[in-house]
């Protein structure tokens, strides 16, 4: 069975998120992506600890796909260092797995 992931990225507006959303469906390297926030990210960066305000992008996208959709967020990206972290899909419905096959032929 093919293999599906959750990939995970935050940025720092909705328009970025929305960005990354459009070309990546567009290019059918994800079936869906869901934005999410604003949350609050709180990081160390640089020596000092940081507080921003970011948008939450779940890319859902399978295995086989995953180093397209890295390479593509980071060169739509604004961050130096994104964060962009997979997460395998361990259970899912069969209802909604038809639908993620079929959105990413």
């Amino acid at each position: 069975m093919k293999k599906y992931l959750q990939v995970i990225t935050t940025v720092k507006s909705k328009s970025d998120a929305e960005k990354i959303a459009d070309i990546l469906v567009e290019k059918k390297l994800s079936v869906c992506v869901q934005i999410s926030g604003p949350i609050t990210s709180v990081y160390r960066w640089q020596g000092k600890v940081e507080k921003d305000t970011e948008w939450r992008c779940v890319i859902k996208t399978s295995e086989e796909l995953y180093s397209v959709v890295e390479r593509t967020v980071k060169e739509i990206h604004g961050y130096e260092t994104p964060e962009i972290v997979a997460l395998p899909i361990e259970h899912v419905s069969e209802k909604y797995l038809k639908w993620m096959e079929e959105g990413l032929m």
